[in-house]
């Protein structure tokens, strides 16, 4: 462990022999394509597919009429595969065609006819709040919902509370209450790989999908919830994924290419254009977020109120769950003696939102933590100091009342202030240094593995986990697995991801893979080495508990000449069937108090991490334009189990979070989308960004793999709120709405100066 071994996927990807999703392909396979509502609100009077089938090369046009009855969205199913009687955002898809090839497919969708009645468009999560506002589902109380979810009625998708203490007595006898508010734009996960995938049905039903995904054992639920077929008839294969951050782990090209395959007989793909990648797909919501905080004199927090409307677009896809997780990370990670937080999913006329790295935090970490450098200014408090003073230590209650441990919180603030020098001032005037606090969870639920030893003695790691392009699971996980086996790591085989032929994975979601899917890989290359030792202690006439296993050999601890090869040790294994070592983990729930939340499909945070991001920017006085000269993380990782791929994790997360910070925004007009490409929708590049320095903290989990904690979400938690607190350090000016363009610095410094 500690070691910046390779990733053994590494060699195909540089010399472009490994495979992606849009590189697969089937004989004798068809081409998809949706046609798409060009309206954000309206019923659909009559679908006219005559000139659409007449193309050359069409096999088959499917509308809201073939499809009836399949609902997708895994928590509330209120989203149909084709629109039937109206649509709900622009470029809802209304009719699906398969064709020889995908000019035609095209050219059949630009055929179809559809005669629309607009209905009136909501835009806006105020809108959509409106006592006259017109309700997106008039229909919901028919849809299939998760019972957790809380649903008062309108456009609210859900609504999760958090009660904990004696808020309105707090803010009473405050010395000082503070009340801002923030709004934040959606944004996209733009992975450089849109959603692509292949079906195929074979003689039998059994329906065999390629595609490229984070959770292949969901998206085989997903398909038998949506399409109403057995899960014995599903086989997902993952082929390689080009980019996912949460965006791929729902069901979303699959089920259009199984229903044309099941008709047509034949192989079907469907890729998304980068067009309707931006249109039509899964970004982070957008959110509105008031806070109200009572403080004492010294700067101790006592009380927060706390309310963040999210804007779930037209479906609701993942927005249950992260209405949950806006109540634990409005809170941070901070003593309190009274919460009191509403979180709200609102349905508008936009394309449904989904997962992004982290899904609901970095709303919430901005407005809070841009709260609290206002707070400490205010009263004449470092805002160092002020965190160093309320931050959570060992043995102190979360927002839900769960008891933290390995809390890591006060060494990550102590890391990341030095490193940024913080007590040295700017190097001038308009410079500024910012800093912001975060925690994340890693994801529990099941992971399983087999590791198989071949009779040349080559190890296989046998596991449901999917590989996205972290390392997690052919650097991390391979890592681990060999460390137990005694083995290199390149010498190590891995199979992974295909619901057919590898066991049970929650999948690449959560910060997860390493803890979960590692834990899984120790305790069945634990398992396969305990029938290993058993076969050569019989052989070699000693006890099982004398040997040990390194370098291809099975040794006596005491006499390694008295030994045997793996290989000889495989094989005998051979002639009783083979060896396989089988090894499952599942986290323990993390106990909390349930009476405080409400609504809330996650209530605690398991195996949390604690992380602070300081940086120092510069911002032009005469155009606003703002340079972040330094930026570090501090960012507690339990154990590091590979350098290389622990510091590009939270890299890579810090350089999306300053994307997400100064630069990226779908912007809508009436439910419109007016930059669907990389042209107009600006991501961060080299020129954008400095180095980003990372300090890996450890302080060491109890129950993940030789202490390890999640990495991969963290990092992309805190830029906003860093940023935003170094422009106002260097303006004096607060930011309350992202992105920090250089427009929006311009106009807040020649206004007044305000507090909020």
């Amino acid at each position: 462990m500690g070691r910046s071994v390779g990733r053994l996927d590494g060699g195909a990807k540089v010399t472009g022999r490994y495979e992606y999703g849009v590189d697969a392909s089937r004989p004798g396979m068809l081409w998809a394509r949706l046609a798409r509502s060009p309206h954000a609100h309206a019923r659909i009077l009559s679908v006219d597919t005559t000139a659409a089938l007449a193309v050359p090369g069409v096999r088959v046009v499917l509308t809201g009429a073939d499809t009836q009855g399949y609902l997708a969205s895994r928590y509330v199913r209120d989203e149909p595969l084709l629109a039937l009687d109206r649509v709900r955002y622009p470029g809802e898809p209304v009719a699906a065609v398969a064709a020889d090839t995908e000019e035609a497919a095209e050219a059949a969708c630009r055929l179809v006819r559809v005669e629309y009645e607009p209905l009136p468009v909501i835009s806006s999560v105020e809108a959509a709040l409106a006592d006259d506002a017109t309700d997106i589902h008039p229909d919901w109380a028919s849809y299939w919902v998760s019972p957790i979810i809380r649903r008062p009625g309108g456009n609210v998708v859900s609504h999760a509370s958090l009660r904990r203490g004696d808020t309105a007595a707090l803010f009473e006898s405050a010395d000082h209450v503070f009340e801002d508010a923030y709004e934040v734009p959606m944004v996209h996960q733009a992975s450089l790989e849109g959603r692509v995938a292949i079906a195929e049905v074979d003689d039998t039903g059994v329906v065999h999908v390629w595609s490229s995904h984070q959770y292949p054992f969901g998206l085989r639920q997903d398909i038998s919830d949506i399409l109403h077929i057995p899960l014995g008839k599903i086989r997902v294969t993952v082929t390689g994924v080009g980019g996912g951050f949460g965006g791929k782990l729902y069901a979303g090209v699959e089920p259009y290419c199984i229903i044309l395959a099941q008709r047509t007989g034949r192989p079907v793909k469907l890729r998304y254009t980068r067009e309707e990648e931006m249109i039509a797909t899964s970004p982070r919501m957008g959110a509105t977020v008031r806070l109200k905080t009572a403080v004492a004199a010294d700067g101790t927090l006592l009380a927060r109120e706390g309310w963040i409307d999210y804007d779930s677009g037209a479906y609701s896809e993942s927005s249950p769950g992260v209405v949950s997780v806006g109540l634990l990370t409005l809170a941070g990670p901070y003593r309190w003696q009274a919460l009191s937080i509403d979180t709200r999913a609102i349905y508008t006329n936009k394309a449904g939102c989904g997962s992004y790295r982290a899904p609901g935090a970095p709303q919430a970490v901005f407005a809070g933590e841009s709260q609290l450098d206002r707070i400490a200014r205010e009263l004449g408090i470092d805002p160092l100091r002020l965190r160093l003073n309320n931050a959570v230590r060992d043995g102190d209650l979360g927002p839900t009342g769960q008891v933290l441990n390995n809390v890591s919180l006060v060494e990550t603030l102590q890391a990341a202030a030095d490193r940024i020098e913080w007590d040295c001032a700017g190097a001038g005037d308009l410079r500024g240094k910012g800093l912001a606090c975060t925690w994340w969870t890693t994801t529990g639920m099941p992971s399983s593995a087999y590791v198989r030893v071949d009779e040349d003695g080559t190890f296989v790691l046998i596991t449901g986990a999917t590989e996205i392009g972290t390392g997690a699971v052919t650097a991390g996980v391979a890592q681990i697995c060999a460390g137990e086996l005694g083995i290199d790591p390149a010498d190590l085989k891995i199979v992974s991801a295909d619901t057919e032929t590898t066991p049970y994975d929650f999948g690449a979601q959560g910060s997860r893979t390493l803890v979960q899917a590692g834990n899984a890989a120790i305790a069945a290359a634990d398992d396969l080495k305990s029938q290993m030792f058993d076969i050569a202690a019989a052989k070699l006439g000693c006890s099982a508990d004398e040997l040990e296993m390194s370098d291809g050999e099975i040794r006596h601890t005491n006499d390694p000449e008295l030994s045997l090869s793996v290989s000889d040790v495989a094989r005998l294994g051979g002639t009783r069937g083979g060896l396989l070592g089988r090894g499952s983990y599942e986290q323990p729930p993390t106990p909390y108090d349930a009476d405080s939340v409400q609504g809330a499909m996650i209530g605690a945070f398991n195996i949390p991490s604690f992380a602070t991001h300081a940086c120092e920017v510069s911002v032009d006085g005469a155009t606003g334009e703002v340079t972040v000269d330094r930026y570090v993380v501090a960012q507690d990782v339990g154990r590091v189990v590979n350098p290389r791929y622990c510091e590009g994790q939270v890299t890579g997360g810090a350089v999306q979070g300053i994307g997400q910070a100064m630069f990226e925004e779908i912007i809508h007009r009436g439910g419109y989308v007016m930059n669907p490409n990389f042209t107009d929708y600006k991501l961060p590049t080299l020129r954008d960004v400095p180095h980003i320095e990372t300090i890996l903290i450890e302080v060491p989990s109890d129950s993940g793999p030789y202490g390890a904690k999640g990495v991969g979400e963290q990092a992309i938690i805190g830029p906003p709120a860093a940023i935003a607190n170094a422009v106002r350090d260097a303006t004096g000016h607060p930011i309350q709405r992202l992105p920090i363009t250089a427009e929006r610095v311009w106009q807040s410094m020649r206004s007044p100066r305000t507090a909020s």
